[in-house]
């Protein structure tokens, strides 16, 4: 069966962009064909037991489980790559059609692509703040520290990523969570976890990012998190265009001006290409 998006529903919400200067919201779906797996639609794998911030902040060997891996799935997140979909969007804001990105993901893809107004809305595997003194470090520093305190932990092959670029450990004997070096406090990766809310100011940026805005573009996800869908209703709530593009249906297609069913990198390409002209 063809899942492509036909040149006709590209050129319908390339009409409705045109001459727009563009808000995106993106979400998992954009970065399969990078390798990062989507929570949601086709192909997704189920997760049972989601960390959530409630059993992070109780559960010790919970915590651990998560570090071992997380750990493990960082070392493979930072090798994976933007897409075509990630660099048509970084395109189109040099070109001045595309005001910025306000993205769900945690990867960081869309600024290695060249996207430089991003707005990670539940924040970036990059970062590791102490929820004692609030104190942020750089990931890669953490994880020099986890493989000094666990000298035997290795990155198996044939590794299977989660969504947010953790693993299923087979282990976590004797594994040290290292804290932090200014308060001894506990640390976690500077992401929104279940449970958790997204902050406050980050949300406000979204909002002036699309109120500064004349149409919304949004790719790659179901809009089944809140986040995207509060996003979203501030583009519909101000009358602007929106334009939809998900291999399935979301939860805003009775709002959106055009609706495109393919994969972002197909649609986005095809998109810049139409822009550009």
């Amino acid at each position: 069966m063809d899942t492509g998006a036909s040149e006709k529903q590209i050129d319908e919400a390339a009409a409705v962009l045109e001459g727009r200067r563009t808000a995106v919201l993106t979400g998992a779906g954009i970065s399969t064909d990078s390798g990062i797996p989507a929570y949601r639609g086709a192909g997704a794998r189920t997760r049972a037991n989601p960390m959530t911030i409630q059993t992070y902040l109780a559960d010790e060997a919970a915590r651990r489980r998560y570090w071992v891996g997380g750990h493990l799935g960082w070392r493979t997140f930072t090798s994976v790559q933007p897409n075509s979909g990630h660099r048509a969007l970084a395109t189109m804001e040099r070109a001045g059609s595309v005001t910025g990105v306000v993205t769900q993901n945690v990867d960081g893809l869309h600024l290695s692509a060249g996207s430089t107004r991003v707005v990670e809305i539940h924040g970036t595997m990059r970062r590791v703040q102490c929820l004692d003194c609030r104190q942020i470090f750089d990931r890669r520093d953490i994880g020099t520290r986890i493989e000094q305190l666990n000298p035997w932990i290795t990155v198996p092959e044939n590794i299977v990523m989660n969504p947010d670029g953790d693993v299923a450990p087979e282990s976590t004997d004797g594994f040290i969570i290292p804290p932090c070096t200014v308060c001894g406090g506990m640390l976690k990766p500077d992401v929104v976890f279940f449970g958790e809310f997204v902050p406050a100011d980050r949300f406000r940026i979204s909002e002036s990012l699309v109120h500064a805005s004349d149409a919304m573009l949004v790719a790659g996800t179901s809009l089944t998190v809140n986040s995207g869908i509060r996003v979203i209703e501030r583009a519909r709530r101000r009358g602007i265009p929106i334009v939809l593009v998900n291999h399935e249906p979301t939860r805003a297609d009775a709002w959106a001006d055009a609706v495109v069913r393919g994969g972002t990198s197909e649609v986005l390409s095809g998109l810049a290409d139409r822009l550009a002209g």
